[in-house]
Protein backbone atom coordinates (compact mmCIF):
# COMPACT_ATOMS: atom_id res chain seq x y z
CA UNK A 1 0.00 0.00 0.00
CA UNK A 2 1.44 3.30 -0.82
CA UNK A 3 2.43 5.24 2.24
CA UNK A 4 0.35 8.49 3.45
CA UNK A 5 2.66 11.68 3.09
CA UNK A 6 2.31 13.74 6.59
CA UNK A 7 0.52 16.91 4.79
CA UNK A 8 -1.68 15.05 2.33
CA UNK A 9 -5.32 15.30 1.72
CA UNK A 10 -6.99 12.21 3.03
CA UNK A 11 -6.65 9.29 0.39
CA UNK A 12 -9.94 8.44 -0.68
CA UNK A 13 -11.24 12.18 -1.26
CA UNK A 14 -14.22 12.48 -4.01
CA UNK A 15 -13.52 8.66 -4.08
CA UNK A 16 -10.35 8.81 -5.32
CA UNK A 17 -7.92 6.96 -3.93
CA UNK A 18 -3.97 5.25 -4.90
CA UNK A 19 -5.93 1.83 -5.49
CA UNK A 20 -8.16 3.36 -7.86
CA UNK A 21 -5.67 5.03 -9.71
CA UNK A 22 -3.65 1.81 -9.75
CA UNK A 23 -6.27 0.15 -11.41
CA UNK A 24 -6.28 3.07 -14.20
CA UNK A 25 -3.22 2.63 -15.04
CA UNK A 26 -3.19 -1.18 -15.26
CA UNK A 27 -6.16 -1.01 -17.90
CA UNK A 28 -5.25 1.76 -19.85
CA UNK A 29 -1.60 2.31 -19.62
CA UNK A 30 -0.15 -1.15 -18.74
CA UNK A 31 3.66 -0.08 -19.35
CA UNK A 32 3.16 2.03 -16.43
CA UNK A 33 1.36 -0.34 -14.29
CA UNK A 34 3.29 -1.79 -11.01
CA UNK A 35 4.96 1.62 -10.90
CA UNK A 36 4.42 2.81 -7.01
CA UNK A 37 1.37 5.02 -6.55
CA UNK A 38 1.65 8.06 -3.83
CA UNK A 39 -0.68 10.98 -2.46
CA UNK A 40 1.46 14.61 -3.47
CA UNK A 41 2.50 15.95 0.11
CA UNK A 42 1.08 19.17 -1.10
CA UNK A 43 -2.63 18.57 -3.32
CA UNK A 44 -4.51 20.82 -4.63
CA UNK A 45 -8.82 20.87 -4.42
CA UNK A 46 -9.78 20.62 -8.27
CA UNK A 47 -7.95 17.42 -8.63
CA UNK A 48 -6.56 14.75 -7.24
CA UNK A 49 -2.80 14.19 -7.98
CA UNK A 50 -0.45 11.40 -7.64
CA UNK A 51 2.90 10.19 -8.05
CA UNK A 52 3.29 7.32 -10.61
CA UNK A 53 6.64 6.26 -9.83
CA UNK A 54 9.45 8.73 -9.40
CA UNK A 55 9.32 10.26 -12.90
CA UNK A 56 4.89 10.94 -13.49
CA UNK A 57 2.13 12.38 -11.83
CA UNK A 58 -1.52 10.99 -12.33
CA UNK A 59 -4.24 14.18 -12.10
CA UNK A 60 -7.79 13.13 -11.73
CA UNK A 61 -10.71 15.56 -11.55
CA UNK A 62 -12.36 15.96 -8.27
CA UNK A 63 -15.74 17.06 -9.78
CA UNK A 64 -17.61 17.41 -13.13
CA UNK A 65 -16.94 20.88 -12.99
CA UNK A 66 -13.34 21.03 -13.30
CA UNK A 67 -13.03 18.38 -16.31
CA UNK A 68 -13.34 20.59 -18.70
CA UNK A 69 -9.36 21.76 -17.70
CA UNK A 70 -8.43 17.81 -18.53
CA UNK A 71 -8.68 18.09 -22.60
CA UNK A 72 -7.69 22.15 -22.54
CA UNK A 73 -4.35 21.21 -21.15
CA UNK A 74 -4.21 18.33 -22.77
CA UNK A 75 -4.17 20.63 -25.99
CA UNK A 76 -2.79 23.55 -25.44
CA UNK A 77 -0.07 23.01 -22.44
CA UNK A 78 2.51 21.58 -25.22
CA UNK A 79 1.31 24.28 -27.70
CA UNK A 80 2.22 27.03 -24.56
CA UNK A 81 5.32 25.27 -23.74
CA UNK A 82 7.89 25.90 -26.20
CA UNK A 83 7.32 30.04 -25.32
CA UNK A 84 7.34 29.78 -22.11
CA UNK A 85 10.63 31.05 -19.53
CA UNK A 86 9.98 28.00 -17.10
CA UNK A 87 8.79 24.42 -17.42
CA UNK A 88 4.96 23.85 -17.32
CA UNK A 89 3.35 20.36 -17.05
CA UNK A 90 4.64 18.26 -19.82
CA UNK A 91 1.25 15.58 -20.64
CA UNK A 92 2.25 12.38 -21.47
CA UNK A 93 -1.23 10.66 -21.90
CA UNK A 94 -5.22 11.29 -21.67
CA UNK A 95 -6.54 8.75 -19.88
CA UNK A 96 -10.48 8.15 -19.94
CA UNK A 97 -13.19 7.22 -17.45
CA UNK A 98 -13.17 3.72 -16.34
CA UNK A 99 -12.81 1.26 -13.22
CA UNK A 100 -16.12 3.30 -11.82
CA UNK A 101 -14.40 6.80 -12.23
CA UNK A 102 -16.63 8.94 -14.39
CA UNK A 103 -14.27 11.36 -15.67
CA UNK A 104 -11.02 12.13 -18.25
CA UNK A 105 -8.27 12.27 -16.19
CA UNK A 106 -4.30 12.78 -17.52
CA UNK A 107 -0.72 11.81 -16.58
CA UNK A 108 2.40 13.87 -16.84
CA UNK A 109 5.48 14.32 -16.32
CA UNK A 110 6.69 14.76 -12.55
CA UNK A 111 8.22 18.76 -12.03
CA UNK A 112 10.80 19.03 -9.41
CA UNK A 113 10.32 22.00 -6.75
CA UNK A 114 8.62 23.28 -4.10
CA UNK A 115 5.91 25.42 -3.51
CA UNK A 116 6.79 28.87 -3.04
CA UNK A 117 7.08 30.56 0.20
CA UNK A 118 9.68 33.57 1.51
CA UNK A 119 11.81 31.24 3.34
CA UNK A 120 12.41 29.04 -0.04
CA UNK A 121 13.17 32.17 -2.71
CA UNK A 122 16.38 33.69 -2.49
CA UNK A 123 15.81 36.82 -3.65
CA UNK A 124 11.89 37.81 -3.88
CA UNK A 125 12.05 40.99 -6.14
CA UNK A 126 14.24 39.18 -8.43
CA UNK A 127 11.42 36.31 -7.93
CA UNK A 128 8.97 39.01 -8.63
CA UNK A 129 10.61 39.92 -12.03
CA UNK A 130 10.66 36.40 -12.56
CA UNK A 131 6.80 35.73 -12.17
CA UNK A 132 6.45 38.44 -14.80
CA UNK A 133 7.95 37.67 -17.35
CA UNK A 134 6.34 34.19 -17.56
CA UNK A 135 3.31 36.52 -17.11
CA UNK A 136 4.41 38.39 -20.38
CA UNK A 137 5.53 35.48 -21.82
CA UNK A 138 2.33 34.01 -21.52
CA UNK A 139 0.58 37.30 -23.06
CA UNK A 140 2.53 37.00 -26.07
CA UNK A 141 1.47 33.49 -27.09
CA UNK A 142 -0.58 33.44 -29.74
CA UNK A 143 -4.20 33.19 -28.50
CA UNK A 144 -5.45 32.28 -32.00
CA UNK A 145 -8.41 29.44 -31.55
CA UNK A 146 -7.55 29.20 -27.39
CA UNK A 147 -10.66 28.66 -25.28
CA UNK A 148 -12.48 31.82 -24.02
CA UNK A 149 -12.83 32.74 -20.90
CA UNK A 150 -16.10 31.39 -19.22
CA UNK A 151 -16.97 28.24 -17.34
CA UNK A 152 -14.26 25.94 -18.11
CA UNK A 153 -11.81 29.19 -16.40
CA UNK A 154 -14.06 29.81 -13.56
CA UNK A 155 -14.71 33.21 -15.11
CA UNK A 156 -11.39 34.22 -14.75
CA UNK A 157 -9.90 36.37 -18.02
CA UNK A 158 -13.73 37.52 -17.89
CA UNK A 159 -15.11 40.57 -16.06
CA UNK A 160 -14.76 40.40 -12.14
CA UNK A 161 -18.92 41.78 -12.50
CA UNK A 162 -19.83 37.67 -13.01
CA UNK A 163 -18.67 37.70 -9.14
CA UNK A 164 -20.77 41.24 -8.18
CA UNK A 165 -23.64 39.57 -6.07
CA UNK A 166 -21.38 36.88 -4.44
CA UNK A 167 -18.61 39.74 -3.71
CA UNK A 168 -21.39 42.09 -2.02
CA UNK A 169 -22.62 39.37 0.09
CA UNK A 170 -19.79 38.46 1.80
CA UNK A 171 -19.39 42.40 1.82
CA UNK A 172 -22.36 41.98 4.45
CA UNK A 173 -21.53 39.18 5.79
CA UNK A 174 -17.64 40.99 7.22
CA UNK A 175 -19.13 44.17 8.14
CA UNK A 176 -17.56 43.39 11.64
CA UNK A 177 -14.12 42.56 9.94
CA UNK A 178 -13.15 44.91 7.30
CA UNK A 179 -13.52 48.38 5.94
CA UNK A 180 -16.88 47.78 3.63
CA UNK A 181 -16.97 51.30 2.33
CA UNK A 182 -13.61 51.43 1.52
CA UNK A 183 -13.34 47.53 0.24
CA UNK A 184 -16.80 49.10 -1.71
CA UNK A 185 -15.01 51.42 -3.52
CA UNK A 186 -12.18 48.64 -4.79
CA UNK A 187 -14.78 46.62 -6.17
CA UNK A 188 -16.69 49.39 -7.84
CA UNK A 189 -13.66 50.69 -9.25
CA UNK A 190 -12.62 47.19 -10.53
CA UNK A 191 -16.24 46.77 -12.10
CA UNK A 192 -15.76 50.32 -13.76
CA UNK A 193 -13.07 49.55 -15.31
CA UNK A 194 -13.97 47.33 -18.14
CA UNK A 195 -11.80 45.38 -20.41
CA UNK A 196 -11.69 46.78 -24.46
CA UNK A 197 -8.03 45.20 -25.36
CA UNK A 198 -7.01 42.40 -27.34
CA UNK A 199 -7.84 39.04 -25.96
CA UNK A 200 -4.41 37.06 -24.37
CA UNK A 201 -3.30 34.16 -23.08
CA UNK A 202 -4.10 34.23 -18.92
CA UNK A 203 -3.07 31.10 -16.53
CA UNK A 204 -5.96 32.53 -13.99
CA UNK A 205 -4.41 31.13 -10.46
CA UNK A 206 -1.20 32.86 -10.39
CA UNK A 207 -0.39 31.53 -7.22
CA UNK A 208 2.16 30.34 -4.54
CA UNK A 209 0.97 27.17 -4.86
CA UNK A 210 1.42 26.89 -8.48
CA UNK A 211 5.03 28.35 -8.72
CA UNK A 212 7.54 25.93 -8.24
CA UNK A 213 11.15 26.75 -6.81
CA UNK A 214 14.08 25.14 -7.29
CA UNK A 215 17.22 26.80 -6.09
CA UNK A 216 15.59 29.59 -4.66
CA UNK A 217 14.35 31.12 -8.23
CA UNK A 218 11.82 30.91 -9.96
CA UNK A 219 11.69 26.66 -11.95
CA UNK A 220 8.34 25.66 -12.89
CA UNK A 221 4.85 27.18 -13.29
CA UNK A 222 1.97 24.43 -12.68
CA UNK A 223 -2.17 23.80 -12.65
CA UNK A 224 -3.82 25.46 -16.03
CA UNK A 225 -6.83 24.22 -15.25
CA UNK A 226 -8.36 27.86 -14.89
CA UNK A 227 -6.41 29.32 -17.96
CA UNK A 228 -7.87 30.50 -21.11
CA UNK A 229 -7.68 33.69 -23.80
CA UNK A 230 -9.24 37.04 -22.43
CA UNK A 231 -8.48 39.70 -19.80
CA UNK A 232 -4.99 38.97 -18.02
CA UNK A 233 -6.12 41.41 -14.96
CA UNK A 234 -6.55 37.90 -12.99
CA UNK A 235 -3.08 37.50 -13.02
CA UNK A 236 -2.17 40.10 -11.17
CA UNK A 237 -3.59 38.94 -7.65
CA UNK A 238 -0.04 37.60 -6.49
CA UNK A 239 0.81 41.38 -6.02
CA UNK A 240 -1.14 41.45 -2.95
CA UNK A 241 -0.90 37.55 -1.69
CA UNK A 242 3.12 36.70 -2.25
CA UNK A 243 4.69 40.07 -2.44
CA UNK A 244 5.07 43.07 -0.61
CA UNK A 245 7.58 46.41 -0.79
CA UNK A 246 10.23 46.76 -3.10
CA UNK A 247 9.08 42.87 -4.36
CA UNK A 248 5.74 44.23 -5.29
CA UNK A 249 6.80 47.37 -6.31
CA UNK A 250 9.63 45.10 -8.64
CA UNK A 251 6.17 42.68 -9.99
CA UNK A 252 4.82 45.94 -11.24
CA UNK A 253 7.23 47.60 -12.30
CA UNK A 254 8.02 44.35 -14.74
CA UNK A 255 4.37 42.92 -15.69
CA UNK A 256 3.90 46.60 -17.55
CA UNK A 257 -0.17 46.66 -17.01
CA UNK A 258 -2.62 49.80 -17.27
CA UNK A 259 -4.11 51.24 -14.57
CA UNK A 260 -7.60 49.54 -15.74
CA UNK A 261 -5.93 45.97 -15.40
CA UNK A 262 -4.58 46.94 -12.20
CA UNK A 263 -7.61 48.08 -11.31
CA UNK A 264 -9.40 44.87 -11.85
CA UNK A 265 -6.60 42.96 -10.26
CA UNK A 266 -7.47 44.49 -7.27
CA UNK A 267 -10.82 43.22 -7.60
CA UNK A 268 -10.13 40.17 -8.40
CA UNK A 269 -7.93 39.72 -5.15
CA UNK A 270 -10.47 41.57 -2.85
CA UNK A 271 -13.12 39.08 -4.15
CA UNK A 272 -11.44 35.67 -3.79
CA UNK A 273 -9.62 37.00 0.09
CA UNK A 274 -13.79 38.29 1.05
CA UNK A 275 -14.90 34.46 -0.30
CA UNK A 276 -12.44 32.71 1.41
CA UNK A 277 -13.01 34.75 4.67
CA UNK A 278 -16.60 33.65 4.44
CA UNK A 279 -15.77 30.22 3.97
CA UNK A 280 -13.16 27.08 5.74
CA UNK A 281 -10.19 30.51 6.54
CA UNK A 282 -12.67 32.13 9.18
CA UNK A 283 -12.15 29.00 11.32
CA UNK A 284 -8.73 29.05 10.62
CA UNK A 285 -6.98 31.90 12.61
CA UNK A 286 -3.90 32.18 10.58
CA UNK A 287 -5.67 31.77 7.09
CA UNK A 288 -8.03 34.78 8.33
CA UNK A 289 -5.03 36.76 9.51
CA UNK A 290 -3.32 36.21 5.91
CA UNK A 291 -6.90 37.12 4.03
CA UNK A 292 -7.38 40.25 6.09
CA UNK A 293 -3.93 41.39 5.18
CA UNK A 294 -4.39 40.84 1.24
CA UNK A 295 -7.69 43.01 1.96
CA UNK A 296 -5.49 45.51 3.58
CA UNK A 297 -2.87 45.80 0.99
CA UNK A 298 -5.88 45.94 -2.43
CA UNK A 299 -7.48 49.12 -0.11
CA UNK A 300 -3.89 50.77 0.41
CA UNK A 301 -3.08 49.73 -2.88
CA UNK A 302 -6.32 51.73 -4.33
CA UNK A 303 -5.87 54.27 -2.05
CA UNK A 304 -1.76 54.87 -3.27
CA UNK A 305 -3.01 54.40 -7.24
CA UNK A 306 -6.83 53.73 -7.88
Amino acid sequence: MPSHLPHARPDGRAGIDAALVERLIAAQFPQWSGLPVVPVEVDGWDNRTYRLGDAMTVRLPTAAGYVPAVEKEHVWLPRLAPSLPVPIPPVLALGAPGEGYPFPWSVRRWLPGETAARGRIADLPGFAVSVAEFIRALQRCDPAGGPEAGAHSWYRGASPAYYDEETRRCLAALADRVDRDRARAVWEAALDAEWHGDPVWFHGDIASGNLLVRGGELGAVIDFGTSGVGDPACDLVIAWGLFDGDSREAFRSAVRQDAGTWARARGWALWKALLNLTGDAGDDPARAANELRVVGAVLADHAEFG
